[in-house]
C-alpha cells in the first residue's frame, strides 16, 4: 500500500486558490444544505449534516479549518469557484460505471436512489453512514475491514468537509476504484489526483439561479434543487475496463 496521505483536500485547495470574501455575493443556509453565490453568478452547494452555518460572510475573514461550519462554507466556495471551469461529461453514476464487474462494493454515505438501482440489478452492496439510521446499513465498526477488501467504493463528497476523506482513502487497497458522489462534490484536478479516485459525480447550476438559493434557504434538499441543475462527471481520463 502507498504511504499515507496527510494533506487533506480543503487545506490543499487553499494553497492553490485564494478564498476571497469579496468574490461572494450571498451565503444562504437551511436545515439540509448551504449555498453560496459568487458575484460572477456561479453557485456552490454543500450538505450541512446537522451543522449550523452562519451566513454573514465577514465571519469567515479569519478562517478556521478546524471548524465544521467554516469548512462547509469553504467547500461551498470551491464548489462554486471550480465546478464551472471545465466542460464535463454528463450522466448518472449507474449509467457510467458497470458495477457488475466488481466483486466487493462499498457505499460510504447512504444514497437511497442509487441503492435502489443496485437492488433492482441484484448487485451486492455494503453501506455505511455516519449519521443516518436504516436497517440496510452495516455497523460502522465493520467499515475498516470492508474498506481493505473493497474493489469499488461510492464515497459521499461530504467526506471532504467532515474530515473522513483521508481516513477512507488511506485504508483502501491500491486496486480499489473510488467514485465520489453528491452535489457537494468539488470537481477539479486536485481532487482527482488523490489516490484511487476515478470519477467525481457532482452538479452545476445555471448562473444566478435564485431558485436554488431559495430552495436551500427554505430547508429543501437534494431532490428539490438537483432537478434544476446538471449532473456532471469529472474523470481522470484513464481507460479502465472495470468502469464501463
Amino acid at each position: 500500500m502507498n504511504e499515507k496521505i496527510i494533506s487533506e483536500p480543503l487545506e490543499s485547495l487553499l494553497k492553490n486558490y485564494r478564498f476571497e470574501i469579496d468574490n461572494i455575493k450571498k451565503i444562504v443556509s437551511g436545515a439540509k444544505y448551504t449555498a453560496l453565490l459568487l458575484k460572477n453568478g456561479n453557485i456552490g452547494v454543500c450538505a450541512n449534516l446537522g451543522n449550523q452555518v452562519q451566513t454573514k460572510k465577514n465571519i469567515y475573514a479569519n478562517f478556521n479549518l478546524g471548524n465544521f461550519s467554516h469548512r462547509i462554507v469553504l467547500n461551498t466556495y470551491f464548489n462554486a469557484l471550480l465546478n464551472y471551469s471545465v466542460k464535463y461529461e454528463t450522466g448518472d453514476i449507474f449509467e457510467k460505471v458497470n458495477f457488475k464487474k466488481f466483486n466487493n462494493i462499498a457505499m460510504i454515505g447512504l444514497f437511497k436512489p442509487i441503492v435502489k438501482k443496485f437492488q433492482q440489478n441484484k448487485i451486492p452492496l455494503t453501506i455505511f453512514d455516519y449519521i443516518k439510521s436504516d436497517n440496510i446499513l452495516t455497523s460502522m465498526s465493520d467499515q475498516k475491514q470492508i474498506l481493505k477488501k473493497a474493489d469499488a467504493i461510492i464515497l459521499t463528497s461530504t467526506s471532504i468537509f467532515n474530515l473522513t476523506f483521508l481516513d477512507i482513502i488511506n485504508e483502501v487497497n491500491d486496486n480499489c476504484c473510488i467514485f465520489m458522489l453528491g452535489p457537494s462534490s468539488i470537481m477539479n484536478k486536485e481532487i482527482l489526483q488523490y489516490r484511487n479516485i476515478k470519477m467525481i459525480f457532482g452538479a452545476t447550476f445555471d448562473k444566478f439561479d435564485e431558485r436554488i438559493l431559495k430552495i436551500i434557504e427554505n430547508d429543501g434538499g437534494t431532490r428539490k434543487f438537483l432537478k434544476l441543475g446538471y449532473k456532471q462527471i469529472a474523470t481522470t481520463g484513464e481507460t479502465d475496463e472495470n468502469l464501463s
